[in-house]
């Protein structure tokens, strides 16, 4: 009986592995947005506020995603699409804000001061919960057909554990590097010593382009998941816009493949962005106007 057992674990991890695979270019997506999220806090709270976010992805992961996933595969499998669509053009929105803060335009102010944790977590396990939507249901679309869905249910939950540990694993060691350079760099062994400085000044550069990355990787996922699942629900001219690229570049091989269609999809993902902007900016606007002229009328 213990063989037959390990034989199922045996099986549950291998699919679990094979599935996992497929969700690599979203698991770094994943891990370059989240460091955006502690950047600003105090060290002391850094790796707290990693952990939060890590639980957080968890909760979505196993009691909202799989579960959801399970039945609507099940029952509806049809609505599925149209959630990953409301997930990408929020993504979109998300990267397209970054876009503008970098040129001066702030769609909210910042307060001054120490930033708020619990709304710091919320955003991240808010945004943690487009992406690992992501990652699961490709994950279950990679399945072999004729699982049950206990064996379903058991192969996904490896995989949410599998991908959590990787994702925020990783954001930790980030964050944290800078202090391992400064101890480094209190080191009596001039070598390390001399590595820990290097480290400790190259880290704001490094910051700045995992901010890069992960804004161009809330782009490129929302714009992705829009094309690819508009083409699901029946406007077939976005999913033949990422083929016709697939086809026009696969002679030079599949690196220039993905980044052809990497940036189309991060183009349609901030072109969608600023029109999700420039909607809130001007509802935004008409709701102060109209706020502003029942003042001037009650004043009256």
């Amino acid at each position: 009986m213990s063989v037959g057992l390990l034989a199922v674990v045996d099986d549950i991890l291998s699919a679990a592995l094979k599935a996992s695979s497929k969700t690599a270019g979203v698991v770094i997506d994943d891990a370059a947005v989240t460091p955006q999220y502690v950047q600003g806090v105090t060290p002391a709270r850094e790796l707290p506020i990693v952990g939060k976010i890590a639980l957080g992805s968890l909760v979505n992961k196993f009691l909202i995603i799989i579960p959801i996933a399970l039945v609507l595969t099940a029952f509806a499998p049809q609505v599925l699409p149209f959630l990953l669509i409301l997930g990408g053009l929020f993504l979109c929105f998300e990267g397209a804000e970054k876009v503008l803060e970098w040129v001066g335009f702030h769609l909210h102010h910042e307060e001054e001061g120490p930033r708020d944790e619990k709304k710091l977590v919320l955003g991240a396990v808010r945004t943690d919960l487009i992406l690992s939507s992501e990652i699961m249901l490709i994950s279950l679309d990679s399945l072999e057909d004729g699982l049950d869905v206990w064996t379903t249910l058991a192969i996904l939950a490896v995989i949410a554990l599998l991908m959590t540990g990787v994702v925020y694993g990783a954001v930790a060691l980030l964050v944290k590097i800078d202090d391992i350079g400064l101890k480094m760099a209190k080191s009596p062994v001039r070598r390390v010593r001399h590595n820990g400085a290097r480290i400790v000044r190259s880290m704001p550069a490094v910051f700045r382009g995992i901010s890069i990355l992960g804004t161009v990787a809330m782009l490129w996922v929302g714009g992705h998941l829009v094309l690819e699942n508009v083409g699901k629900v029946g406007w077939h001219w976005t999913t033949d816009l990422l083929h016709g690229v697939e086809h026009l570049l696969e002679a030079l091989g599949p690196v220039v493949v993905w980044f052809g269609e990497t940036l189309v999809s991060a183009i349609a993902g901030l072109a969608l962005g600023l029109v999700i902007v420039g909607v809130i900016v001007l509802v935004e606007r008409l709701r102060t106007g109209n706020r502003a002229r029942t003042d001037a009328s009650a004043g009256h």
